[in-house]
C-alpha cells in the first residue's frame, strides 16, 4: 500500500489515471476514508490524474497524537503532492474536505487550478456540540456516533432502497479510530472561515444537498455568495451527495472542470 510522510505522519493515498492527465484530489468528510469517492473513480480517471487520500486519523493514515487543524490537512495535501511530483492540481472536497480547499485556496492558491466545495460550509456546528461528540467518542467509541451520522448522511428513502451500501459507509465508520475521529472533529469545531471567503480567487465550484441536515443550501449559498464568482449547484441528496446523487455529482464537477 502506498503511503507518504508528512509532518509525522504517513498518508495513505490511491493515484489512478493516466499520467499525463491533469491532477485531481479528492478529500474525504470526517468518519470516512478514500473508499467514499469510489462512485467518481470511474468517470474521473477517464480524462484526470486521480489521487485520493485517507485524511490523518482516518484510514489507513496515522492516527497522531493531539488535536488536528485544518491548515495542518491542507499541509498534508501539499506533502502529498509534493511528493508525488504534483504541481498544480484540481481539488474536490466534501464537508471536511471542503473545509481543507478552503484553506488550500486561501494558503497556497498557486497549487491550485479549480475548487470544489461539496457539503461544506464556512463554520459548522458549535463549540459545545462538538465537545460534546469528542467527549462521546472518547467514551463510547463510533457505535453509536455511527448510528446518528447515517442519518445524516443520507435521506430515508436512500437508506431504503442501497442497504449494501450504507452497511459498507457504516463499517468504515465504525472502524475509524476514535483518537483520530476525536482530533479531526477539533479541525472541524475550530474552522471559522465566514471571513476569509472574499480573498478565495480560485475558481469555485459550490455544491449543496437540498436535504442536508449538516451543511444546509443556507450554508452552500454563503459560500456561492462570498467567494468571487462562484458557481452554486444543488443535488437531490443529504450530506454525502457524492454517492446518493452520484450521477449528477459526476456530470456537474465534470462540467465545472472541463468549462
Amino acid at each position: 500500500m502506498p503511503f507518504v510522510d508528512s509532518h509525522h505522519a504517513q498518508i495513505h493515498y490511491a493515484l489512478e489515471g493516466a499520467p499525463g492527465n491533469p491532477a485531481l484530489i479528492f478529500s474525504n468528510s470526517l468518519g470516512t476514508d478514500f473508499s467514499m469517492w469510489d462512485p467518481q473513480i470511474r468517470e474521473f480517471t477517464k480524462s484526470f490524474r486521480v489521487l485520493r487520500y485517507d485524511t490523518r486519523g482516518h484510514g489507513k493514515s496515522s492516527v497522531t497524537l493531539g488535536l488536528y487543524s485544518a491548515e495542518q490537512l491542507a499541509n498534508d495535501v501539499l506533502a502529498l503532492a509534493d511528493a508525488l511530483k504534483v504541481d498544480r492540481f484540481h481539488f474536490c472536497g466534501l464537508s471536511m474536505g471542503g473545509m481543507i480547499g478552503m484553506c488550500l485556496a486561501a494558503n497556497a492558491p498557486q497549487r491550485l487550478n479549480q475548487l470544489i466545495l461539496s457539503s461544506t460550509a464556512a463554520k459548522i456546528g458549535t463549540l459545545e456540540m462538538w465537545n460534546a461528540r469528542i467527549a462521546t467518542v472518547r467514551k463510547e467509541g463510533m457505535k453509536n456516533v455511527a448510528a446518528a451520522a447515517i442519518e445524516r448522511w443520507f435521506t430515508l428513502a436512500f437508506r431504503q432502497k442501497n442497504p449494501s451500501t450504507i452497511a459498507g459507509i457504516r463499517k468504515v465508520l465504525e472502524q475509524t479510530s476514535p483518537e483520530g475521529y476525536a482530533a479531526n472533529c477539533a479541525a472541524v469545531r475550530d474552522f471559522d472561515f465566514r471571513d476569509r471567503l472574499g480573498g478565495i480567487r480560485t475558481p469555485t465550484l459550490v455544491i449543496a444537498g437540498t436535504h442536508d441536515p449538516a451543511t444546509t443550501p443556507a450554508d452552500g449559498h454563503f459560500l456561492a455568495d462570498h467567494i468571487p464568482g462562484a458557481r452554486y449547484v444543488e443535488l437531490n441528496a443529504a450530506h454525502l451527495s457524492n454517492i446518493e446523487d452520484a450521477g449528477r455529482f459526476n456530470r456537474e464537477v465534470s462540467s465545472f472542470l472541463n468549462s
